[in-house]
This record gives C-alpha cells, sequence and structure tokens, in this order.
C-alpha cells in the first residue's frame, strides 16, 4: 500500500510540474521604459489589466499562482521591480525613492496602452501600490495589498506597538548597513542564496537564487534607506483618503508586521473594502496560501467587472 501511495505522489507531482512548465511557456516577457530605466516583466492572459508588484526579496515569479488563476480572463503583468532580476539597476540610492517606483508603475501601465489597471502589490510592492492609488488614483480600477498595512495604520504601530517596533529592527539595519555587513541578514552578509531563504519549496529555490545573482544588492537596501521611517522621524502626516475598491490580505504568521497594523483600514477607503486573512500564512501569503489568495482574488475581481 505505501508503495502504491509514493507511485501516486510521484504521478501527482509530474503532472503539476508539467502544468508548471506549461504555464511557463505561456509566458511572454518585455520590458516597459520608464525615464530610461527599462522595468522588465511578464505577462500572460488576455483581458482588463491587473499589475502585479513584489517585494523584499523577490521578483516577479512570486506572482505564478496566481497569473494561471486569473490567465483565462485577465491580462496579468507581473514586474520586476528596478533592481531586481532583469529590470533596470540605475546605481545611486536616490533612484530608489518612492516617486521613481511609482512612475515605474505608471510606466509599465501605459506600455500596455492602457489609462488604468488593477494594481497588486506584496511587501515593498504593498507600499508602492498604496503610494500610487494616493498618488494616481485616475489610473488604478481596484487595489489589492499583501501584507503590507495601509500607511496610516502601520505609522501607528510603529509609534505605539512595542512588538510592531521589535519586528521592524531589521528595517532599521537595512537603512544603517550595507550588504557586505557580516550580521545584515541572518548573521551574514547578503548573498542569492541567503536572500532566498524563505522559499519553502527546493524546486522553486533554484529560480530566487538565480534572479537574486542578476539583482542589486544596493538597491534593494535603497528602497529602506529613501523610503522606510526613520526611528526619531516626525510622524508621517495621514494619508489621502481613498475612493477604490480594495481588497487586503494578511498571513497571520507573518513576523514582521503585525495585524493589528489593519485595524481602522475600511475607514481610510470610502469604497468597499475587504479584508481576508490565512492564520496558517506567513509573510509571503500569496505563495503560503496560494489556493485561498487565487480562489479568492479571482472572486473579487469577477464580481466588480
Amino acid at each position: 500500500m505505501l508503495a502504491v501511495r509514493q507511485i501516486f505522489l510521484l504521478v501527482a507531482l509530474f503532472t503539476a510540474n508539467l502544468a508548471h512548465s506549461d504555464f511557463l511557456d505561456e509566458v511572454e516577457h518585455g520590458f516597459a521604459d520608464s525615464n530610461g530605466v527599462p522595468i522588465h516583466y511578464a505577462t500572460v492572459g488576455e483581458g482588463p489589466l491587473v499589475i502585479m508588484i513584489h517585494g523584499f526579496p523577490d521578483f516577479w515569479y512570486s506572482w505564478r499562482h496566481q497569473m494561471e488563476g486569473l490567465k483565462d480572463a485577465y491580462q496579468v503583468v507581473a514586474i520586476d521591480q528596478r533592481g531586481y532580476n532583469r529590470s533596470g539597476q540605475p546605481e545611486g540610492e536616490e533612484n530608489y525613492n518612492m516617486r521613481f517606483l511609482i512612475n515605474d508603475v505608471a510606466a509599465v501601465i501605459r506600455h500596455f496602452g492602457q489609462d488604468s489597471a488593477t494594481i497588486v502589490g506584496h511587501d515593498w510592492g504593498g507600499i508602492v501600490s498604496w503610494q500610487f492609488a494616493f498618488a494616481m488614483p485616475e489610473m488604478v480600477d481596484r487595489l489589492v495589498i499583501l501584507n503590507l498595512p495601509h500607511p496610516n495604520g502601520m505609522s501607528r504601530e510603529l509609534a505605539s506597538n512595542p512588538e510592531q517596533q521589535a519586528n521592524s529592527a531589521y528595517a532599521r539595519a537595512f537603512i544603517e548597513g550595507s550588504p557586505e555587513d557580516p550580521d545584515i541578514l541572518f548573521g551574514g552578509p547578503m548573498t542569492a542564496e541567503t536572500l532566498s531563504f524563505w522559499v519553502s519549496d527546493p524546486a522553486e529555490r533554484p529560480h530566487y537564487v538565480e534572479a537574486f545573482t542578476r539583482s542589486d544588492f544596493d538597491a534593494m537596501l535603497a528602497f529602506y534607506k529613501q523610503n522606510y521611517p526613520r526611528p526619531g522621524s516626525a510622524p508621517m502626516p495621514p494619508a489621502p483618503q481613498l475612493d477604490v475598491p480594495l481588497l487586503v490580505f494578511h498571513g497571520l504568521q507573518d513576523t514582521a508586521l503585525h495585524s493589528d497594523g489593519l485595524n481602522n483600514t475600511w475607514d481610510w477607503n470610502d469604497a468597499d473594502t475587504t479584508i481576508v486573512s490565512a492564520p496558517d500564512a506567513n509573510h509571503f501569503v500569496q505563495q503560503d496560501a496560494a489556493e485561498l489568495v487565487t480562489s479568492t482574488l479571482r472572486w473579487w475581481l469577477d464580481a466588480r467587472r
């Protein structure tokens, strides 16, 4: 009986890998020009435009499950943020200021001949997505955020929640340090291998090591140095009120971003707000709870077409 089970598992694994390989064969790659910086994207499907923005440390491939789940009804475009994988890596910390990250998203939307899109962001991609919606609301049809509280909630937790303050110690180290520091990341310097620490599937890890080998570690830290609140700095002013259909996912096992930051999200958006928790998922909820995220996202988008 054990041998039969093992055979079934091997067949299932082979079938899943074959289907995944077929999906990757469908993906088209290209570049959008953002004021001279090439922004690499991977796209699949046809229909309303959905832009997906990864966080740290990640690249477009993070969205593979959601891309496959939406491709029959939407054109899904997953980008590499500047500094990552195949996108441009301009020298100079100032080139990773939020205004450039926002402009990169706008450049991708325009590259596809559209005036607006659904914006989906995780972690730093979530920060960029929030700020894009505040700065260019006319370009946002719907907004989806994964494991990144609203800036008002994040600011509140950083000011008053000791657990969130402790969880953010790594960000302070990133702001003050460099990739070569001997203890910048889990007691060692940044490498493609250590940056792939969170990828639990050994079959997927090589994809991340390869992408991070192509990436610029100084650029990754520049996201923090340019845009993350510094200890002792004046509180951020309240973010502008939104008026956009909003879907928020949060993996409750996240050790970097406390779920208390979600409180009052509904007060800062005048349109419908949906919050979905994934009790067993960690920070990378789009992979830890891939089926929940993909099926919920598909239902939510379809209901608002």
